[in-house]
């Protein structure tokens, strides 16, 4: 997996452990330029509205499946999975998409799409 890939696992397990957790860490991985697109038509375009958005309540579980990891330039990562969740007795799976942009700092999620399945 790739270095990017990993980041995004990451992401998977601090949203998994509390609201806490998920906000110090998208905190440091959050570009200044965010786009988010999730269930519901939600459109995230506010970095301090994301992060608000990510500090809910925690998954109970979940599993990442088919991640792809591919770099369109030497500075950008799309990485593209499926995932399956669950928050309670509430199931979700979705078709998800993230893309990455390397800054002087490291790499910064700029844009994430979750599609429901």
């Amino acid at each position: 997996m790739g270095e990017v890939t990993e980041l995004e696992r990451a992401g998977w397990q601090a949203l998994s452990t509390d609201g806490a957790a998920a906000h110090a860490f998208y905190d440091g991985l959050l570009d200044d330029d965010v786009t988010m697109l999730l269930p519901g038509g939600l459109v995230l375009t506010d970095r301090s509205e994301a992060l608000r958005a990510m500090s809910g309540a925690p998954w109970d579980e979940h599993a990442l499946a088919d991640l792809r990891e591919v770099h369109p330039t030497p500075d950008t990562a799309l990485v593209t999975y499926a995932v399956t969740a669950r928050r309670g007795d509430s199931p979700y799976a979705a078709l998800v998409s993230s893309l990455y942009v390397r800054r002087t700092d490291g790499w910064r999620l700029t844009f994430h799409q979750q599609t429901p399945r």
